[in-house]
C-alpha cells in the first residue's frame, strides 16, 4: 500500500498554478557558492552583486526546504537561504485542539506564497506545501493502481467525506459490499481505499472501499469453495439477520443458519442471540455449489438433550424450570436448553378452576414441578405444579366430618346456590334448596350478598368429584317435624291469605308454613274459582283436615268448619227440646238424632 511520502526534490509552483491545479515547477537546487569565486580584485559594485547572488532566488509557488529559527505571537520565522527570513502564520502549527506544535531548528518544507525583492518580504505556507505533495502522491497511487489510507470524517450527501491529507469523497455505494444500515458507525474509522478518479483543477478526489472488498471476497471465495464439505465445522461472520435465520459469510460464500438450527431450545428471533459482524462456528449441513446454497447448523455442534432426558427426568421426579411461554391451555417450562415441558391448566391447582395459566405463573418465573409423563420420541414432557403439595381433598373429610358447623365468607352467588370459602381454596356449595326450610327462594341473592359471613353444616364430601356440600337450613330444626303436634287434625286455625289460584287458596299459618284450602273445601255450594271470594292479605279461619310432613302439605277446609257449626246448632236444639205427647214431636226428635249420628260417623271416617 502506498502512502503520501516525502518528495526528494524541490518543486515550485506559483499561486495561480496552485489554484488552477497545474503541475508545480520543479527547479534544481543550486550547488555553486558565488562567494567561492571572489579573487579580491573586484570593485565594490561587483562585490555587492556577488553578495546578492549568494542568496537563493525563489519564485512564487515554489516548494523549498527551510529551518525554523524563531517563533513569535503571530508568525513562525523560517530561514530558506534568503537575506530575510520567510514568515508562516502561527495558525498553521496548531493542532485541532489549538495546541502549538513547533520546535526551533526543525526542518520544514514550505511553499513560497509571496516573494517581493524590493521590500525583501517572503510569505511562506507549510500547509500548501503539504497539499502539493499529497496531489503528487495521489497521482502516483492512481497510476500504479495502489491503495491509500484515510479516515472517514463525516457524512455528506450521497456518502462520506474522507481525510487522506486532502478532503476526498467516498460514495455510499462504494463504502461496502452491501448497503449500510447505520452509516454513522463508519464515521471516525480508518480504512484502505482505491482512488477511482481525481481532478486536480477541481480539487476532486473519488475513493472506493468496495473495490478492495470485492477483490478480497473473490480470493476468499475460491479458497472457501475448495474447503467446504458436509459435516465440516467452519468459522463465519454474521452478515445479515432475518426473522427466519442468519446469513453467515464463510469467506466469500454465504450460508443460511435457519432459526430451527440455531438452538435445541426456543428462539423467538435470531437477533436475541446474534449481531451483525459476530464471529461464530457453524456446521455444514448441506451445500449446492451450482445454486450457491449452503445450509448451516449451530445446535448440531452439541448433543441433542432429548437423548438423555429419560435418565434426567424420570416420571415422579421433582424438577426446576423457567416459564418461557403461556397459552390458553397451559404453560411451557424450560428444564434445560432444548427441553421444555407442559404444565396443563388442569395440573396447576387441586382446588381452583384455572381459566388461564397467567393466574398462577408468569413468563420468566422459576417454578417447581413434578414429571407426570415423558415421551422422548415425541419430545414431550407433561408436568404438574399441584403435585408438589398435598391434595387437600385427601384430608378435608378428616378435618370437616359430616355434621360439622363451619363459618365462611360467601365468595360467589349463582342461580343454583352459594359458594362459601372454607380453606385451602376449597369452596363449599349451599344449594338453593338447602338455604331455608320454609322460605320459597327464587334466587339466592334475595337472601344473601357476596362477602357475607354465614354458618353452614357439612352435608357431604365427594373427594372423587371434588364436591363439598353444605347446608344453612340444617343449622335449625326442620319446623315440619313438629307440624303434626302443633296443628292437629280437626284443629281450627287462622292465617293470612298469601296466594289465590283456580284450585284453591294458600293460607300462611306461620312464617314459611302454609296450608291449602282446596276449592272444593271452601263452601257447601259449588264454586269454580276462589277469585272474587277472597283477597291476598285477608285473614281466614279454617279447619285442619290432613297433614303430610314428607310432602310438606297441610289440607284446610272452610266448608267443614261451617258444617261443624250446623252440627252444634242441631245438638243444642235437640238437647233443649221438651218432651211432647204428640207423635210428630217424637218423630222430629228421632230424625235430628239420626242426622247427628250420621254426621259423627262421617267425621270419624
Amino acid at each position: 500500500m502506498n502512502t503520501i511520502a516525502e518528495t526528494g526534490e524541490n518543486k515550485e509552483m506559483n499561486s495561480e498554478e496552485l489554484e488552477t491545479g497545474q503541475e508545480p515547477i520543479i527547479t534544481p537546487e543550486k550547488d555553486e557558492d558565488p562567494l567561492a569565486n571572489i579573487t579580491g580584485e573586484e570593485t565594490m559594485e561587483e562585490l555587492m552583486g556577488i553578495y546578492d547572488e549568494s542568496f537563493s532566488s525563489f519564485e512564487e509557488g515554489q516548494v523549498v526546504k527551510g529551518t525554523i529559527i524563531a517563533v513569535d505571537k503571530d508568525h513562525v520565522l523560517v530561514d530558506v537561504g534568503y537575506k530575510s527570513e520567510g514568515q508562516i502564520s502561527i495558525h498553521e502549527f496548531r493542532d485541532e485542539d489549538g495546541n502549538l506544535d513547533v520546535k526551533l531548528y526543525d526542518k520544514v518544507e514550505v511553499m513560497v506564497e509571496v516573494w517581493d525583492e524590493e521590500t525583501e518580504t517572503v510569505i511562506l505556507s507549510k500547509e500548501k506545501a503539504a497539499k502539493v505533495k499529497v496531489w503528487d502522491a495521489i497521482k502516483d497511487i492512481y497510476e500504479a493502481d495502489g491503495t491509500i489510507e484515510g479516515v472517514i470524517t463525516s457524512r455528506v450527501k450521497g456518502g462520506f467525506s474522507v481525510d487522506i491529507g486532502l478532503p476526498a469523497f467516498l460514495p455510499g455505494s462504494q463504502a461496502d459490499l452491501r448497503p449500510i444500515r447505520n452509516m454513522d458507525e463508519m464515521v471516525g474509522q480508518t480504512y484502505t481505499f482505491k482512488v477511482l478518479k481525481y481532478n486536480r483543477k477541481r480539487s476532486n478526489i473519488v475513493l472506493s472501499r468496495r473495490v478492495i472488498l470485492e477483490t478480497e471476497r473473490e480470493t476468499a471465495r475460491a479458497d472457501t469453495l475448495e474447503a467446504i464439505e458436509t459435516g465440516k465445522v467452519m468459522e463465519g461472520i454474521v452478515k445479515n439477520i432475518t426473522e427466519y435465520g442468519v446469513f453467515v459469510d464463510l469467506g466469500g460464500v454465504d450460508g443460511l443458519l435457519h432459526i430451527t438450527d440455531i438452538s435445541w431450545g426456543r428462539v423467538k428471533h435470531p437477533s436475541e442471540l446474534f449481531s451483525v459482524a459476530d464471529k461464530i462456528n457453524v456446521k455444514i449441513l448441506s451445500y449446492d455449489l451450482e445454486k450457491e446454497r449452503v445450509s448451516l447448523g449451530l445446535k448440531q455442534l452439541t448433543p441433542d438433550p432429548w437423548t438423555t432426558a429419560k435418565d434426567k427426568y424420570p416420571v415422579g421426579s421433582k424438577v426446576l424450570g423457567k416459564v418461557v411461554s403461556l397459552t390458553d391451555y397451559g404453560a411451557f417450562v424450560e428444564l434445560e436448553e432444548g427441553v421444555e415441558g407442559l404444565i396443563h391448566v388442569s395440573e396447576m391447582s387441586w382446588t381452583r378452576k384455572v381459566r388461564h395459566p397467567s393466574k398462577i405463573v408468569s413468563v420468566g418465573e422459576e417454578v417447581e414441578a413434578v414429571v407426570l409423563d415423558l415421551k422422548p420420541d415425541n419430545r414431550r414432557i407433561s408436568l404438574g405444579i399441584k403435585q408438589t403439595v398435598e391434595n387437600p381433598w385427601e384430608v378435608i373429610s378428616e378435618k370437616y366430618p359430616v355434621g360439622t358447623v363451619i363459618e365462611g365468607k360467601i365468595k360467589n352467588i349463582t342461580d343454583f346456590g352459594l359458594f362459601i370459602g372454607i380453606d385451602d381454596d376449597i369452596d363449599g356449595l349451599v344449594h338453593i334448596s338447602d338455604i331455608s326450610w320454609t322460605k320459597r327462594i327464587k334466587h339466592p341473592s334475595e337472601a344473601y350478598k357476596k362477602n357475607d359471613v354465614v354458618q353452614a353444616v357439612v352435608l357431604d364430601i365427594d373427594k372423587a368429584s371434588e364436591r363439598f356440600s353444605l347446608g344453612i337450613k340444617q343449622i335449625q330444626p326442620d319446623p315440619w317435624e313438629t307440624v303434626e303436634e302443633r296443628y292437629k287434625v280437626g284443629t281450627e286455625i287462622s292465617g293470612i291469605v298469601t296466594n289465590i289460584t283456580d284450585f284453591g287458596v294458600f293460607v300462611e299459618l306461620e312464617e314459611g308454613i302454609e296450608g291449602l284450602v282446596h276449592v272444593s273445601e271452601i263452601s257447601k255450594e259449588k264454586i269454580k274459582t276462589p277469585a272474587g271470594h277472597y283477597a291476598i292479605g285477608d285473614t281466614l279461619t279454617a279447619r285442619v283436615m290432613n297433614i303430610n310432613s314428607d310432602e310438606r302439605r297441610i289440607g284446610l277446609s272452610i266448608k267443614r268448619l261451617d258444617e261443624d257449626e250446623d252440627e252444634t246448632i242441631l245438638k243444642d236444639f235437640a238437647k233443649n227440646m221438651k218432651p211432647t205427647t204428640s207423635s210428630f214431636g217424637e218423630l222430629l226428635r228421632d230424625n235430628l238424632q239420626e242426622q247427628i249420628a250420621s254426621q259423627e260417623n262421617k267425621d270419624e271416617k
